[in-house]
């Protein structure tokens, strides 16, 4: 597996190892001793989750507070989305700035991104099946949000504005300068 850090310092595109042949493939989607060895990281997941989405659909930008911070592995099994983490560490070189990468059930990349980093995607297939790792559990009361279009941060989101499906929780989330404190 090839470990890829991004611009942002914790957050890494992990690039498998894929085995084809004529029956098709496979591949080590994670390996403790091997993520800790290419990242430097110290992670132990928790908490699996998957979603079902169709194209267009906006998921984010979403992240954990205080002590039920996560860290997530994420990927996508089927389909292709635009996976974004944007840096909400107050401390950080980097904090405000985001980093975007193409996942998809083809390619196979997986993205870790850290805690302290408010993370969303969106489909760019017809459909997409995502799935996460997590390095804490949910907790409903440690939710916090950024709107997906705050113009300080800036991110592109691959698709125009008028064909984006997103929730009215996460339509009405705050901007950047009022998102809730991560720590």
């Amino acid at each position: 597996m090839e470990c890829i850090q991004t611009e942002l310092e914790g957050a890494f595109i992990l690039d498998p190892k894929i085995i084809r042949d004529e029956r098709g493939y496979f591949m080590e989607s994670f390996n403790e001793q091997t993520f800790e060895r290419i990242t430097g990281q110290h992670v132990h997941f928790v908490q699996d989750n998957q979603s079902y989405s169709s194209k267009g659909v906006l998921r984010g930008l979403h992240y954990q507070c205080g002590e039920h911070a996560q860290a997530k592995l994420v990927r996508v099994l089927q389909g292709e989305v635009w996976d974004v983490a944007v840096d909400i560490r107050p401390d950080s070189p980097t904090f405000g700035k985001h980093v975007g990468v193409l996942l998809s059930g083809e390619n196979q990349k997986q993205f870790f991104i850290p805690r302290g980093f408010a993370h969303g995607f969106i489909v760019l297939s017809d459909t997409a099946t995502f799935f996460y790792k997590c390095d804490n559990y949910y907790n409903k009361e440690s939710e916090g949000g950024i709107i997906y279009n705050d113009a300080e941060i800036g991110i592109d989101w691959q698709m125009g504005k008028d064909t984006l499906i997103i929730s009215d929780k996460d339509k009405a989330l705050p901007d950047f300068k009022n998102a809730r404190n991560v720590w």
